[in-house]
């Protein structure tokens, strides 16, 4: 999760939502205003919202290749096909 930094100057700042237990429930955004002690910390790696979508957008670019070997080896109904890949931690080449 990242720092982003909203068109006001404020900051959303990941924080981990936590049951009263103490397990981990989830992740959320808290808003950080100018002014807060932590802001300048924060500030200092925070991303514009544009920067964020951006970044989003070539994760999953990024992550098409894989996607489409998943659907090839669902498609191959779950089988391996090139076992010698798998053992030798070398990525089979896509089509």
């Amino acid at each position: 999760m990242y720092v982003i930094r909203l068109p006001n100057g404020n900051l959303l700042v990941p924080e981990p939502a936590t049951a009263r237990d103490g397990r981990l429930v989830g992740d959320a955004y808290v808003e950080v205003a100018p002014g807060d002690p932590d802001y300048e910390r924060f500030a200092a790696a925070a991303l514009s919202q544009e920067e964020f979508d951006e970044r989003k957008r070539r994760w999953r670019e990024g992550d098409e290749p894989l996607r489409r070997q998943l659907l090839e080896f669902l498609a191959r109904g779950g089988e391996l096909g090139d076992q010698s890949a798998v053992d030798s931690g070398t990525p089979r080449p896509s089509s």
